[in-house]
Formats: structure tokens, C-alpha cells, sequence
């Protein structure tokens, strides 16, 4: 009697150690509700890493492409006026479309289409600095339009600036080589229309609110 007394009173130890058992997963299920929201978090790391990564392969495209377009436009001057030089210096002026265009070589001291030529100095100074400030303005270059004008700057103003640097009569007093000699109109070469068209451009894109940046801003 007393035996039985004891089985009904003790507490079913295999039930107690169940209970216990349930007890302890509810931290493991806490962890992996933690470890899912580090998942999380890093994939949004990762999300911005490669925002990040697109936008900085989009900035290298653009400088890419001014510095291809500015090479492309320095190189056409250079060779143009290296033959103006050796096949056109010296000798009668070459008609294209009658009087109204010719190639006639020229040698300007002052700035584009033989203005200024009292200020050779002046001038040589003011392309470097437009240079520089190319390139400075080139590291936060993310649209393409601004990319080609500014390319056509840089390398019109490089085509000019060559020459003042190594041509007669000096370091900083060389001559232009000019060439393209339109009716009534003062003689140029393709530095020069390098810069006007680079600078036709900017006045554009500035017109419709297109920053280097490549973002639109509205006045």
C-alpha cells in the first residue's frame, strides 16, 4: 500500500525532462532570428556596395570618353598643322569653294581667330589654366554630353597651347598656326573650332539644367 502511495505521489521525471528540453530551444530560436537579420543587414552592405561600384564604372566611362574625344581632337590639329607647315607655308593660298573658302597659312600671336595679339602671354597663361580646371572638373564627370564638351575644350586648347609653348618666336610667345581662311571672316584652324564647338555645347547643356554631375536642375 505504501508503494502505490509513493508511485502516485512522485512526478513523472521523463515529462519533467521534456519540458526542460522545450525550454531551452527558445534562445536557439532567438538566434536564428538574429542571424537572419544579419543576413539581411549584409545583403543591404552589399546592395550598396555595388551602387557604389556602378556609379564610380559610370564616372570612368565618362572620363573615358573626354579624354578620347580631347586625343582625337589634339591629334587632328596637330597633324593639320604639320602639314599646313611643310605644304602650304609660303606658297599661294588654296581655294576650296572659290573666294568664299580657302587654305591660306597664317601665324597668330594673339588668341583665337587673330584677336588679341598683343596678349601672347596672357593667352598661353589663361589656356593652362583652362586645362586644369578641366581636369579638376573632370573627377565628378557622370554625363556623357559634358564628357564630349568638355573633351573638345581640353583638346582644342592643348592643339593652341602646343604651339605657343614650341613655335617661333619663343616659350610662351609661339605663334598659332592658322589655316582655314573663310570669306570675311578671320582665318582659324581646328583648335579653334574645337573650342567654339565644346563651348556651344556647354551653353546648351546648361540651358536645359544638365550639370557635369549628370543631374537636371530647374530654375
Amino acid at each position: 500500500m505504501a508503494e502505490a502511495e509513493r508511485t502516485i505521489e512522485t512526478p513523472d521525471i521523463p515529462d519533467a525532462e521534456g519540458a526542460g528540453e522545450t525550454g531551452s530551444q527558445a534562445p536557439a530560436d532567438g538566434a536564428v532570428a538574429d542571424g537572419a537579420g544579419d543576413t539581411a543587414a549584409a545583403g543591404d552592405t552589399a546592395a550598396q556596395g555595388d551602387g557604389a561600384t556602378a556609379v564610380t564604372g559610370k564616372g570612368r566611362r565618362r572620363l573615358v570618353a573626354l579624354f578620347t574625344v580631347a586625343v582625337v581632337a589634339y591629334l587632328l590639329d596637330l597633324i593639320s598643322k604639320t602639314l599646313v607647315v611643310a605644304k602650304l607655308e609660303h606658297h599661294e593660298p588654296v581655294e576650296i569653294i572659290g573666294d568664299w573658302l580657302k587654305l591660306e597659312a597664317v601665324r597668330n600671336p594673339g588668341a583665337a581667330f587673330s584677336m588679341g595679339e598683343a596678349f601672347t602671354v596672357v593667352f598661353t597663361v589663361i589656356a593652362a589654366a583652362v586645362i586644369v580646371v578641366i581636369v579638376r572638373l573632370a573627377r565628378k564627370l557622370r554625363s556623357l554630353p559634358w564628357a564630349i564638351a568638355l573633351g573638345l575644350l581640353l583638346g582644342g586648347a592643348l592643339g593652341n597651347l602646343t604651339d605657343r609653348l614650341f613655335r617661333a618666336p619663343g616659350v610662351f610667345k609661339g605663334a598659332v598656326v592658322d589655316f582655314i581662311s573663310p570669306a570675311h571672316f578671320a582665318v582659324f584652324n581646328l583648335a579653334d573650332s574645337a573650342i567654339v564647338c565644346g563651348g556651344i555645347l556647354i551653353v546648351l547643356l546648361s540651358f536645359r539644367g544638365l550639370d557635369p554631375d549628370g543631374t537636371v536642375h530647374k530654375d
